[in-house]
């Protein structure tokens, strides 16, 4: 992967070849979104619009055949990257990355939504069946509920891996840009990365209460797990390197991911939530040392 970066940093028009492939090629919009992050990252964005408006062409085109995803994927990349090198925190680009997320399931929610309203309606059809008895419990009025939230949840899920999608290109990017420019930089950022509970906080109570608010608002449900499942894997990777671990366990961590998302997933999402009140890697204590 080092190669095609050096690739894209060698010139102008290297990096609009690499963008507007894969813009173009179904599903590998996310490595035209990381091409033009690496390119904003290091470059700046007013130095970088020559090159990304290129990247933008073959996004519209997809856009124009009902598949907004390669332009929302590209643009939120671009933005969460520009806070980045702005701000040079990752938890506001992560925080930034919600607020894109909401962005997303609007837009998604406007382009898919017979697919949406299909794939609901069956939902509701197998409800019966796939809570058995419990279902039959459930008082008219949470039934209704229940399948009032089915568009809205799933909507989310679709943008919160767009979110997703759009992170893992920055980071992608910012590991690019570490390589070239200041080999080890990158594992030293993320490892840093600590959700303050300013941020934490508000997180956890839309992931956890946002369907109590309205039916529409459980979107932010899978949109507030994102970042602290990003912050999660932080603080493995900085447990693993404070105590020398080796790589045995990021191994097993990512194959766990792969192979057991349900599991693994909430694991980070509760170890990001207690880290931040007890500060495991003893960050704030290196940041008063320093």
């Amino acid at each position: 992967m080092r190669i095609l970066a050096e690739f894209i940093m060698r010139g102008r028009m290297q990096a609009i070849i690499v963008m507007v492939l894969a813009m173009a090629l179904p599903m590998m919009f996310w490595l035209g979104a990381a091409a033009a992050s690496l390119v904003l990252l290091r470059r700046g964005l007013n130095d970088a619009l020559s090159v990304i408006v290129w990247a933008l062409l073959p996004a519209v085109v997809w856009a124009f055949y009902d598949d907004p995803r390669p332009i929302l994927a590209l643009l939120g990349a671009l933005a969460i990257a520009h806070i980045l090198r702005v701000t040079g925190s990752w938890a506001k680009a992560l925080l930034a990355s919600l607020l894109l997320g909401v962005f997303f399931a609007w837009m998604l929610g406007a382009a898919f939504a017979q697919p949406l309203a299909a794939l609901a309606e069956e939902l509701n059809t197998m409800a019966p069946k796939m809570l058995a008895g419990l279902y039959e419990q459930l008082s008219a009025e949470d039934k209704l509920q229940l399948q009032g939230l089915i568009i809205p949840v799933l909507t989310g899920l679709m943008a919160s891996v767009l979110q997703l999608l759009c992170i893992l290109s920055v980071v992608l990017a910012r590991y690019w840009q570490a390589a070239l420019y200041n080999p080890g930089g990158f594992g030293q950022e993320f490892r840093a990365l600590r959700l303050p509970a300013v941020i934490m906080f508000p997180l956890v109570f839309g992931m956890l209460f946002a369907p109590s608010l309205g039916i529409q608002a459980a979107v932010l449900t899978p949109l507030c797990s994102v970042p602290l499942m990003f912050a999660g894997l932080a603080v493995v990777h900085g447990l693993v390197a404070k105590y020398r671990s080796g790589n045995f366990w990021l191994i097993g961590l990512y194959i766990g991911i792969v192979l057991f998302t349900q599991l693994i997933y909430p694991f980070l999402v509760v170890l990001a939530i207690v880290d931040s009140v007890f500060d495991f890697r003893g960050l704030k204590q290196q940041k008063n040392d320093a």
